[in-house]
């Protein structure tokens, strides 16, 4: 690079947007996009979301749970048994993610279309 085009380099420096790297910090690890997509379409208890994300095990699952339950994005209801279940259902700030993810479903199916197809029992997000 030529020592003017160096020069305008410098000036025009980019820079990584503070939201986006709030967000991806958060929804950037694996699984957490996949829970939420799976909540949006209701609440469910954890053997249904394990039984739903293919590939997942219970720990990882429980773990992206709380994480996810302490960005507030969902909440966990204890229900009286027996047996005692975890019912998680997204809060609206959760539920706000629906447009974000509606896209990324939708940019997923027209750019990674040459992709092998997902796992068994994966879903596509608006369905």
């Amino acid at each position: 690079m030529g020592t003017m085009e160096a020069r305008l380099a410098e000036r025009t420096a980019i820079q990584c947007d503070e939201a986006l790297t709030s967000v991806f910090s958060l929804l950037g690890k694996r699984w957490s996009g996949v829970v939420i997509g799976v909540l949006l379409e209701r609440p469910a208890r954890f053997a249904e979301l394990a039984r739903a994300i293919p590939g997942i095990t219970e720990s990882m699952l429980s773990t992206r749970l709380n994480e996810l339950r302490d960005a507030g994005l969902l909440t966990r209801e204890i229900i009286d048994g027996p047996p005692i279940a975890s019912l998680y259902r997204l809060t609206p700030r959760g539920e706000a993610l629906r447009p974000a993810l509606d896209a990324l479903g939708r940019w997923a199916h027209s750019h990674l279309s040459e992709q092998p197809p997902p796992a068994s029992g994966a879903r596509h997000i608006t369905e």
